[in-house]
């Protein structure tokens, strides 16, 4: 008789608990390599288009430079730099300068952006608290990296008030510049360290909510992943719309440089502000307008007709308007702005139907897009905004602004949003019947492979 063995069940091993402290390192390393991505590339870019602009050759050699462009990064972060004059008594100054280099944020913001979904790009569904362990490291190593550029974006530059003295001026003359020497005149810029954390806070968490907005693949917390399919192909078209406008403004500036000469100028324009003048054409093409007004020697860079529509106005005093009738009135090629503005807008619609479930209808495609392209114009065309005044008064003569210079360039916003949301509803709904056409996600193509077959007659 054989014998019977038993055996007992072995017991269920509890499970391992999570490795919470290594999940957090390992979101503090990505949020590093998110900010670090971020501030080279902006700082690259920014280099560049400053060594385009001639800032190489700025008094004080590099650390002139390396102050410059710190404050260049600040700005395109939303900070706030303070100019400032000093000549004593013999001579007041007043400067502001309000204004982003939106090729820098631009850069920074798609950079830092893509860095910060890498983790992510293999989760279906992310818990919201590791997405918050992801995002808060990577705003406070933001506010970090922002605090030390602001401590290296001040300077001091030496102005000369007296070079220009004559020398048979005499006794008097020479006295002029003794106290000119004296007084030591200078100008310069510092950080706001206050506004530009506060804003530098506002900038990076737009950053990274739209780039979860965005994402095709990033995935989100589970009660959101119904709600993003209204959402995310909506806030897509408009990167893609934005991103279109840069792109062609990139390409007509490349012909510019190649062709008309001034390609170092062009290139720094590229560099610095590329999108400030594709996203105003946007508005204008759409109907939108901006008011504003240039006296003094310098002005809007490029391209040269803003800059005459902004000096057409009565002796400089009046603001002027820059929209469509007033650029073609310098150069009809403007009317170009109008179609442009309807194939770009039509085709990111197209893309968004498509992309959007099958069972949208096109009605909703239109109010999708419309809400989504007027928050599009409230968020990116108050960053074109652009305000610089320098003020100079010698020895008491005239107030402030007898010797100097202004540029003013600010939209008409809640105009511009209107036409923004009408243009994305007409939009919405001609793509939505378009997309009709073509097979979507969600959608199952009739099966006409398999017949059912006929039943034969029953007996009576």
């Amino acid at each position: 008789m054989g014998t019977v063995s038993t055996r007992l069940p072995t017991p269920p091993r509890p499970a391992a608990p999570p490795d919470t402290a290594g999940q957090a390192a390992r979101s503090a390393l990505w949020a590093l390599a998110a900010v670090v991505a971020g501030v080279l590339a902006m700082g690259v870019t920014a280099g560049l288009g400053l060594w385009a602009a001639g800032a190489a050759d700025l008094p004080g050699g590099t650390g002139a430079f390396i102050a410059v462009l710190a404050a260049v990064v600040v700005m395109a972060s939303g900070g706030q730099i303070a100019l400032s004059g000093d000549a004593g008594a013999l001579a007041g100054t007043q400067a502001e300068l309000t204004a982003m280099p939106l090729s820098v944020t631009l850069v920074g913001a798609l950079v830092t952006g893509a860095v910060f979904l890498r983790p992510l790009r293999h989760h279906a569904v992310a818990p919201a608290r590791a997405l918050l362990a992801l995002a808060v490291p990577t705003v406070l190593l933001w506010l970090a990296a922002l605090g030390g550029l602001s401590a290296l974006a001040r300077h001091d530059f030496p102005i000369s008030l007296g070079g220009g003295t004559s020398e048979d001026t005499g006794d008097l003359g020479d006295l002029f510049k003794d106290l000119l020497d004296a007084a030591d005149p200078k100008v310069g810029f510092t950080t706001d360290v206050g506004p530009t954390l506060f804003y530098g806070l506002l900038w990076i968490l737009g950053v990274l909510v739209v780039a979860l907005l965005v994402s095709r693949s990033a995935p989100l917390p589970a009660r959101y992943v119904r709600r993003h399919q209204a959402v995310r192909p909506a806030a897509s078209a408009m990167l893609l719309l934005l991103l279109a406008y840069v792109a062609v403004a990139l390409v007509i500036g490349l012909v510019v440089a190649a062709t008309k000469g001034h390609t170092a100028e062009t290139f720094a324009v590229l560099l610095l502000g590329l999108p400030n003048v594709a996203w105003l054409a946007l508005g204008v093409g759409i109907g939108g307008s901006w008011e504003g007004r240039v006296e003094g020697p310098f002005g809007l860079p490029m391209p040269q007709i803003l800059d005459s529509v902004l000096r057409g106005g009565d002796g400089g005093k009046d603001l002027s308007t820059v929209d469509l009738g007033s650029l073609a009135s310098y150069d009809a090629r403007a009317w170009w702005l109008l179609p442009i503005a309807a194939v770009l807008i039509l085709g990111a619609a197209f893309v968004m139907a498509v992309r959007s479930p099958a069972r949208v209808r096109p009605w909703q495609h239109g109010l999708h897009l419309g809400v989504a392209f007027g928050l599009a114009v409230l968020v990116v065309m108050p960053l074109t905004l652009v305000e610089a005044r320098f003020g100079l008064s010698i020895l008491g003569i005239g107030d402030l602004g007898a010797l100097g210079a202004e540029v003013i360039l600010r939209p008409n916003l809640w105009a511009m949003f209107g036409l923004a949301v009408l243009w994305g509803m007409v939009a919405g709904i001609i793509a939505g019947f378009l997309a009709t056409r073509v097979r979507r996600r969600g959608e199952v193509p009739a099966d006409t492979s398999r017949t059912e077959a006929p039943q034969a007659p029953r007996a009576p």
